[in-house]
């Protein structure tokens, strides 16, 4: 005998009352049982309709199509939230709504992170900005190469080929940190004309300079992560450009800044993600600027797997929280980061599920980075693979 869901078009509500349905989607841990009656979310009853052969009929009667009922039901990402769903089932892992989360689960603790401290050179630098360019030249032969060898400022002679050539280059980072803590003098500017330019120019770089900085001040050395698709790459503090071997050659981190006020395509921020990904880097992201309150509703608790079987509801606790996107659609900073609040809140990693235009579904797992020292929040992104 097939499941029949009856739905209440006014109240919206989804109901199961059959008793050999009723005691098979208990088993499966679908809905909540209330009085004999399963009452179920609407990705589950789209889930049983679409994978189960479920029928649906209105109080008269009258059967609903999954397109009937999703249209009845409508509500934002709607689609997105069913096919996340759908993926993570299809998989044998169990799914429950957000609202069943109850208290702190402590399955989130931060990944801490090494801490250097920096010290400043002693050394008496002068340059010229190029404002155009975004980069300050040093023609000082022996300034620059003691800038470069000993702590790793800007661009000593050419990349990889330091012999070429006898300028050392800084970005436009590199140029305001020296000009704040370094006492790098310009002949054509200073610190507060270089940064009123760059916020007329670029209404990001203020943030992207807050966080170089801030990882700057603890040791660590970041550079261009133009080859990579995001803002900076990093070496962990002690890192030396005259080093051979692993630790010059290759950085293991890079960091992406996503402003709290700004908005990105999903499809634009995952690939930033997939190609670190794919050069063996760890994807950071920073997410500088002041709190606003911002719309985050998180999705579904997810359950994973445990010894060699996998974890249900009522037995075990999720190990995560889901937030259900889409590849077509825009999220802000602001939003980003209240949804990695919200789940810092109920103690679990949160998964970034992404549905892309074939519904095949990508996982990404935020968790928190401890930066000792540092006032912001930083959070490793990685693939997952439930």
């Amino acid at each position: 005998m097939g499941i029949t869901i009856e739905v209440n078009k006014k109240s919206r509500e989804l109901r199961v009352a059959e008793p050999e349905s009723v005691s098979a989607l208990q088993n499966g841990h679908y809905g909540v049982m209330r009085s004999g009656v399963i009452h179920l979310s609407p990705e589950e009853a789209l889930y049983l309709m679409d994978i189960r052969n479920a029928k649906c009929y209105d109080e008269k009667g009258n059967e609903l199509l999954f397109n009937d009922l999703a249209r009845h039901l409508y509500s934002k990402k709607l689609m997105a939230r069913y096919f996340t769903y759908k993926d993570w089932k299809d998989r044998g892992l169990m799914v429950r709504p957000v609202e069943e989360a109850k208290g702190n689960y402590g399955k989130n603790p931060m990944k801490k992170y090494p801490s250097g401290k920096f010290t400043s050179p002693k050394y008496s630098i002068e340059g010229v900005l190029f404002p155009d360019d975004l980069v300050t030249i040093i023609d000082d032969e022996s300034v620059g190469r003691e800038l470069y060898e000993n702590y790793w400022f800007g661009q000593f002679g050419s990349y990889k080929a330091e012999q070429r050539g006898k300028l050392s280059k800084l970005d436009i980072y590199e140029t305001l940190f020296m000009l704040k803590h370094c006492g790098l003098h310009l002949k054509n500017s200073n610190e507060r004309k270089i940064r009123r330019y760059v916020k007329g120019l670029r209404s990001d770089l203020p943030y992207m300079y807050e966080v170089y900085e801030d990882w700057r001040l603890r040791g660590f050395i970041l550079k261009t992560g133009f080859k990579f698709g995001t803002h900076f790459r990093v070496y962990f503090p002690k890192a030396s450009p005259t080093k051979t071997g692993e630790d010059w050659v290759h950085s293991r981190h890079v960091i992406h800044v996503f402003p709290r006020r700004n908005r990105m395509l999903i499809s634009e921020w995952a690939r930033a993600i997939r190609v670190a990904h794919s050069v063996r880097k760890t994807f950071i992201l920073a997410i500088p600027g002041a709190k606003r309150k911002a719309k985050a509703k998180l999705d579904f608790l997810l359950y994973h797997r445990k010894n060699g079987g996998v974890e249900t509801p009522g037995k075990d606790d999720p190990t995560f929280v889901m937030l259900s996107l889409s590849e077509e659609e825009h999220i802000g900073g602001g939003e980003l980061a209240e949804a990695i609040e919200a789940a810092k809140k109920l103690g679990l990693d949160l998964i970034l599920a992404i549905s892309d235009r074939e519904t095949s579904v990508t996982y990404y797992r935020v968790r928190r980075i401890e930066l000792p020292g540092s006032r912001y929040e930083y959070y490793e992104i990685e693939w997952e693979q439930p």
